[in-house]
Parts: C-alpha cells; structure tokens; sequence
C-alpha cells in the first residue's frame, strides 16, 4: 500500500482502492485531494492490470462535498476582488468536474463503497461511479442549499441518476435521505449491514471481473456514449459496438463454450497479443 497523506492507493487481485483519507474533515474534497485524485486516475487509466476500481473513505463520513473552509479563505485572501474570487471558485469546481469525467471515461469499472454519509459533491461522487454500495446507515443530501449555495455541478451526476423531480427535492431543500431511499430513487445499487459492507463490494467486483476485461471495457465505453444520444442514434452505436464486439477471440470463445456446454477459456491468446487474465 501506497500513501499519500490524504488520498490511500492499494492494489491487489486486479483491483485498486482509492481511499479517501481526510477523516477529520469528513473526507472534503479539497484542492490537493481532487489533484491527487486526478493523478491516480491517469495511472490507473493506463495500468491494463488493473481490471477494476473501488472507492471508499476512511473514518464516519464518505465524502462531505467540497472543503467550504479552504474555499472561503481562497476568497478571503482576494478579498475585495469579485473578478479573481469568481476565478478561483470556477478553477476549483471546474478541477472537480474533471475528476468526476476520468471517472466517467475510466476504461475499468467504478464502485463506491459508502461506509458513511455523502453530501453535496460527496453525493455527486457517488452518483459519478459506475455502482454504489452502501452500508444500512448511510444517509445522502445535496445540501449545499442549507448554505446558500446551489448545488449545480452536483446536479449533473444526481440528475443521470434518479428521476427530475426527486432530483430537484433534493436539491432545492437540502434535506436528507436515507440508503434504502437511495436505493429506491436509482443512486445506489445495493444498501447491506455495514458489518456486511466490504463483502458486499467484494462480491460485486468479483462478478465484473470474472468477464474478459476487454468487453467490459467496451461495455462502460459505449454505455455511456449512447445514454443520451437519440434512438437511432444510440441503436446505431450500439450495433457497431456489438459487432466489433463479436470480432474479439473471447467472445469467440465464449460462444463457442456456450455450444459446447463447458466454461470458457479467458486465458485464451487474443489477436493482439495479450491475455484476460
């Protein structure tokens, strides 16, 4: 395991775990966390032995948003200049929404592991990955409405999410919700003990990555391409992502196991000269 302080790197069996580790401070996203967040996600997005990635926190909270403290003493600090105070606000948030893309452009699949809550850009993170975890007793909000601040970068993820008007409830009061509420809005994928949290996520990864990397990656890949496309459109991308799909030798392979009524061989050589391991 690697350390950085504030952000914890540990991979092992294919997976990386990104741990965010500000417990204190209910893991906020500060400036220096988005930047080593970003970093991590170049490395993992060029590490093909690494088939999946986990995002989880360390202490009582997941993720509570932005670092409110650190943003206003960067306003504080341009104090009187409305020009500069606007930049750097739009610099930070501009900086998260990055994030949140590598996430969404990731070539491996992303699971949150919510152990606590997750409120304002902490719930946008959430909506971001891929799946959701979460522990019995977790609860969410986009809340910044409570401090006069609209949470519209936020919106982005939770509105990709769950239907407009439970979007625009959370939203506009600020109030909370409950996991087994998140689980029925569309947020989260599976709500379980938290004693039970870690085997829940391993379970779920263990079923993503047992599947040739290669089409997984498609998968995610022309997924999100085709969400917002139109019909023909999205049908369109789709049959070429589904027949290029068919070209690959585990796909081959698979059908071939299906007919033959045995497992299939993922260790088989594909055309490119490397292996599914």
């Amino acid at each position: 395991m690697s350390e950085n302080n504030i952000l914890l790197t540990k991979k092992a069996g294919g997976v990386a775990t990104l741990t965010l580790n500000r417990p204190q401070q209910y893991n906020a996203l500060s400036s220096e966390l988005l930047d080593l967040l970003s970093a991590e996600l170049d490395a993992i997005a060029a590490d093909s032995t690494t088939r999946a990635v986990v995002v989880a926190a360390s202490g009582h909270a997941f993720c509570a948003g932005h670092d409110l403290k650190q943003m206003r003493l960067q306003m504080r600090q341009n104090d009187g200049q409305k020009s500069r105070q606007q930049l750097s606000s739009r610099q930070l948030f501009s900086k998260c929404s990055e994030v949140m893309m590598k996430l969404v452009n990731l070539p491996q699949p992303v699971i949150a592991k919510i152990q606590g809550m997750a409120t304002a850009a902490g719930c946008q993170l959430v909506a971001t990955c891929d799946l959701a975890v979460a522990a019995d007793s977790v609860k969410f909000a986009v809340s910044g409405i409570r401090v006069g601040l609209f949470c519209a970068t936020p919106a982005v993820a939770l509105s990709r999410n769950i239907n407009r008007k439970h979007a625009l409830e959370m939203l506009m009061t600020g109030e909370f919700i409950d996991a087994q509420s998140a689980l029925n809005y569309g947020l989260i994928n599976k709500v379980v003990p938290s004693e039970n949290l870690d085997q829940a996520v391993d379970d779920l990864v263990g079923k993503i990555i047992r599947h040739p990397h290669r089409v997984v990656t498609l998968g995610k890949k022309m997924f999100y391409q085709q969400i917002n496309q139109d019909l023909s459109t999205a049908y369109a991308h789709a049959t070429a992502a589904i027949s290029a799909n068919m070209m690959l030798d585990e796909t081959k392979q698979g059908i071939d196991a299906f007919i033959e009524k045995r497992p299939p061989n993922w260790k088989l050589q594909t055309t490119s000269g490397l292996k599914n391991d």
